[in-house]
């Protein structure tokens, strides 16, 4: 025969949430950060593409400001929802070190990969120049 013994829930009191005013602000901040990007993207794609008079410069400006407020938001979004923020510093090194070096090597990889077909299409010495190549019938001296 086997006796059930019961015993009374252990319940603590909820406390109300600590650092609920810190992701809120973070929030806020990231919702105005995503405004501002879609705004300058509907600019970029209704308004400056198509105008003749807009500059190169000025276009790549606004993508620039894009990817700046894209990475701002990256940023606190690892360190705020992810907690890498309340981390040792040796531990956010860890992370974030490899992260800029594997940046880096796409970067890198992308300009000499550009470089390399720059170079191979603007004949630098890669192949021979097609006007400058005679059939073989005019090298040996027959007519064509």
């Amino acid at each position: 025969m086997s006796q059930h013994v019961s015993s009374s829930e252990v319940t603590f009191p909820h406390a109300p949430a600590e650092g609920t005013g810190r992701i809120w602000k973070v929030f806020w901040l990231l919702s105005v950060v995503t405004i501002i990007e879609l705004v300058l993207g509907l600019g970029l794609a209704k308004h400056w593409y198509g105008d003749p008079e807009t500059s190169h410069t000025a276009i790549l400006f606004v993508k620039g400001v894009i990817c700046i407020l894209s990475l701002a938001k990256a940023f606190y979004i690892v360190s705020v929802f992810m907690h890498l923020g309340d981390e040792v510093r040796n531990f956010i090194m860890t992370i974030v070190v490899p992260l800029c070096l594997f940046i880096w090597f796409i970067v890198a990889f992308l300009w000499d990969g550009n470089s390399w077909k720059d170079l191979r299409n603007t004949n630098a010495g890669s192949r021979p120049n097609i006007e400058n190549v005679k059939p073989a019938a005019v090298e040996k001296g027959a007519k064509p």
